[in-house]
């Protein structure tokens, strides 16, 4: 039809505003499950939230002062206030070649993409990565950005099983069962949102060891890097083989306690040129949003230097003296199996069958915990673990052994048959 007569049949036409096929592919577990959750605390009781992965919230664990002077010093040099390139200003991406580079996977500043956060940097991936109909292989349970990005971008999300009685281990037998030749990536998270395992050298080289037999790129959500307990190690994967191609994604939210400055990286790992035309296209994906804050990158360097070892060690012995409060407290619990976490800043606490079957599901157990007790935790559902909940143990010590005794309590109440 011609223009013409588009504009003469205009008094015929309708509205016709409908979402897009992506949109409506997109949904976050998480959100879908706890906007549900429309439930009042009992009213004698504070309410004890258990449930955010944010470590700000209850403002015992701030940025050093380090960190905030760097920004401020960014911010009055008045030199980061324009649009800086796409993937990241020079300096910034430097300064991130530089503190993740190891031994055994150097970096420079050309294999370092800057994002709006560490999902921004997961999405980029698996935007350049894969086309609709493809598929990519996921941790479960799991952080549920993966589906809802996988989702989204039209993507067939297969779940490979990890194994609460190993730690968290992945099974490698159906790791591998589910590779076929639609397989675009294998994202492994190191250390764990929501498990808080931290995988051994060995265990990350068998997960290796079935990528480079399918010859299939590991996408590493590596956003805790380094936010191990005293007494562990984290192993990046890209050190530990020379042959896969490796995209390590990143941020500064966690380990630096800023989740809401949203600057992430993406590190690209590919010492035999796997990745030339790949590495090219990650780079105009990073146009579609011309760049992360900026204000930041121009600090980075600041942040890295000049943040003290001794205070990020405090922090993961915070963490991990919270740990042992809530495992000590909730094992003692009939009803419930804790997984002791090594690292990052959760944990996985199982659900006895008995206590199942008096609660239906883990949905259950934690509604009628906010009723009750005023405690919120995430279901495991929400990670794709039924039967399983979540804590997070950035709270202050003594508010979540509180929250433990009411957990505790909450349990061993219940009428079984």
């Amino acid at each position: 039809m011609s223009n013409k007569g588009y504009a003469e049949n205009s008094a015929e036409r309708k509205w016709n505003v409908v979402p897009s096929a992506m949109s409506l592919r997109t949904v976050n577990p998480i959100r879908r499950i706890i906007d549900r959750m429309k439930l009042e605390p009992n009213p004698e009781l504070p309410l004890i939230s258990l449930s955010i992965g944010d470590p700000t919230v209850f403002g015992n664990l701030i940025p050093h002062e380090n960190i905030l002077v760097a920004v401020e010093e960014s911010l009055r040099t008045h030199k980061h206030n324009g649009y800086a390139p796409a993937i990241g200003e020079l300096a910034a991406r430097k300064a991130i070649a530089e503190l993740m580079s190891n031994p055994k996977a150097l970096l420079t500043e050309q294999d370092i993409i800057i994002t709006s956060a560490c999902s921004g940097a997961i999405d980029i991936c698996l935007s350049t990565l894969a086309n609709p109909g493809d598929s990519i292989l996921i941790p479960k349970p799991g952080f549920s950005l993966y589906k809802t990005l996988g989702f989204s971008n039209g993507l067939e999300v297969k779940q490979y099983n990890l194994l609460p009685d190993c730690d968290w281990e992945v099974d490698l037998a159906h790791l591998e069962s589910l590779i076929d030749e639609t397989t675009k990536c294998i994202i492994v998270n190191n250390p764990s949102n929501p498990c808080g395992s931290v995988y051994s050298k060995e265990h990350l080289e068998a997960i290796i060891s079935v990528a480079e037999k399918h010859k299939v790129l590991i996408l590493a959500d590596e956003i805790y890097a380094y936010s191990v307990f005293p007494g562990e190690t984290f192993y990046p994967m890209a050190s530990l083989t020379e042959t896969v191609p490796i995209l390590s994604c990143c941020a500064i939210s966690k380990r630096f306690l800023v989740p809401g400055w949203r600057l992430g990286w993406i590190q690209i790992h590919d010492r035999n040129n796997i990745l030339e035309e790949l590495r090219c296209r990650l780079f105009d994906m990073s146009t579609r949003i011309l760049g992360a804050n900026t204000i930041i990158q121009g600090a980075l360097p600041r942040i890295f230097s000049e943040t003290p070892k001794e205070w990020l060690d405090s922090n993961m012995q915070f963490i991990k003296d919270n740990a042992t409060i809530a495992y000590s407290t909730l094992s003692k619990v009939k009803y419930l199996k804790p997984i002791q976490p090594r690292g990052a800043m959760y944990m996985m606490v199982g659900l006895d069958k008995e206590l199942l079957d008096v609660f239906e599901d883990d949905i259950n157990f934690t509604q009628r915990l906010i009723v009750e007790k005023s405690v919120h935790c995430l279901p495991a559902s929400c990670f794709d673990l039924p039967g399983f909940f979540r804590i997070v143990l950035t709270v202050p010590s003594h508010l979540l052994e509180e929250a433990c005794n009411r957990i505790a309590d909450f349990c061993e109440q219940q009428e079984f048959k």
